[in-house]
C-alpha cells in the first residue's frame, strides 16, 4: 500500500509539474492502434462492428509527438495513414513548426502518411524525414516516395544505431535497432530525452527474448516504456497459435515483467494494438487485468513530460 501510495502522489506531482510550466517539453501520444487502426478495414466482426460510425470508439495508428512549447517545435515518431489529423493535433492548428518525423521501419502503419507531404496534398518544403541505412534506401529507389526527395519535400537524414540526434537545446533523441519482420528496412526503436526525463518508444518487435538488450533494465533505466501491445494472448487470431506471432502479446510480457518493482512496472504502457486486442476496450477484463497487474494501456492524447 505504501508503495502504491507513493507511485500515486509521483504520478500525480509529474502531471501538476506540466501543466503548472507549459514551457516544459513533452511527448504526446497520437495513436495507439497497429498499422490498419481500429475499425481495421474490412472488419465486420464484433472487434470493429461497434466501432464503425462511432467515433469515440476509433483509434488512430500508433504515433508519437515531441513536443517543445517554448520553442514551438514538434517532431513526429512514424508517418501513419492517420497522418492528416496526427499534424493537426501535433501543431496545434499550426501554430507549432514541425521541424522533423522520424520512422521507426517500412510497414505501411509508420511511413505511408509521408504522401501527403506531395504536390497533391501539401506541396511541403524540405521537411526532415531521419532514417536508417536501408530504410534510406527503400525511399529512395521506390516511387512515389523518392518523387518527395527529386521535388525536395522532404529531405532524408541519416541515423545510426545509438548515435544521438540533437533536437535542440532541450531535446535529444537516439535510435535502437530490435528484431522484426525486416523486408524492406531495419526495425528501430527511439528514446527521447528531454530536461529531466528519458522515455522509450518500441511499438514493433519480435520477442524479448531475441532481443540483444534486455528488456527489463531497459525499463528500469528510463522514466517511460510505450511497448509493443499487438496482440494481447491465445484466442485472438483464430486457428492461430499466437505463440509463433512474431510479436511480444501483453500477457507473455506481464509474465516476463513480473520480477520488476511496482515503480517499474508503472513505467510500462502498450502501444500498437491490433483491432483485434479486446484490451483496446477499457471495459473489457483484459484491460482490466492489464492495469490491475500495475501496467498501463496507452490512450490518445497522452502526455509524458520530459
Amino acid at each position: 500500500m505504501v508503495n502504491l501510495t507513493k507511485l500515486l502522489i509521483t504520478c500525480v506531482l509529474s502531471y501538476c509539474f506540466l501543466f503548472a510550466d507549459n514551457n516544459i517539453p513533452y511527448v504526446v501520444v497520437l495513436g495507439i492502434a497497429q498499422d490498419g487502426g481500429a475499425p481495421h478495414a474490412g472488419c465486420v466482426k464484433i472487434c470493429c462492428s461497434d466501432k464503425w460510425g462511432n467515433s469515440g470508439k476509433q483509434f488512430m495508428v500508433s504515433c508519437l509527438g515531441i513536443v517543445d512549447p517554448k520553442a514551438k517545435e514538434v517532431w513526429m515518431i512514424d508517418s501513419t495513414p492517420d497522418f492528416p489529423q496526427q499534424l493537426n493535433e501535433l501543431t496545434q492548428h499550426g501554430k507549432y513548426k514541425l521541424r522533423g518525423i522520424f520512422l521507426t521501419h517500412a510497414h505501411i502503419g509508420h511511413y505511408t502518411g509521408l504522401i501527403h507531404l506531395g504536390r497533391e496534398v501539401m506541396g511541403a518544403k524540405e521537411i526532415s524525414v531521419y532514417v536508417m541505412p536501408r530504410m534510406k534506401q527503400f525511399i529512395e529507389s521506390n516511387g512515389p516516395w523518392n518523387q518527395l526527395i527529386s521535388l525536395k519535400q522532404i529531405f532524408l537524414n541519416s541515423l545510426e544505431d545509438h548515435k544521438i540526434v540533437k533536437l535542440n537545446d532541450n531535446l535529444s533523441i537516439s535510435p535502437f535497432t530490435v528484431p522484426h519482420r525486416d523486408e524492406y528496412s531495419e526495425t528501430v526503436g527511439f528514446q527521447v530525452s528531454g530536461l529531466t526525463s528519458k522515455l522509450v518508444f518500441i511499438p514493433d518487435i519480435d520477442k524479448w527474448d531475441k532481443w540483444e538488450q534486455n528488456i527489463r533494465e531497459v525499463i528500469k533505466d528510463n522514466d517511460c516504456v510505450l511497448i509493443d501491445g499487438t496482440f494481447f494472448g491465445q484466442g485472438e487470431i483464430p486457428n492461430r497459435n499466437m505463440v509463433e506471432i512474431p510479436h511480444p502479446s501483453i500477457e507473455e510480457s506481464i509474465d516476463y515483467f513480473s520480477v520488476l518493482s511496482d515503480e517499474d512496472k508503472s513505467k510500462v504502457h502498450f502501444i500498437h494494438l491490433n483491432h483485434t486486442n479486446p484490451a483496446l476496450d477499457s471495459n473489457t477484463a483484459q484491460h482490466k487485468t492489464v492495469i490491475n497487474s500495475g501496467f498501463n494501456i496507452s490512450f490518445m492524447g497522452q502526455r509524458f513530460p520530459l
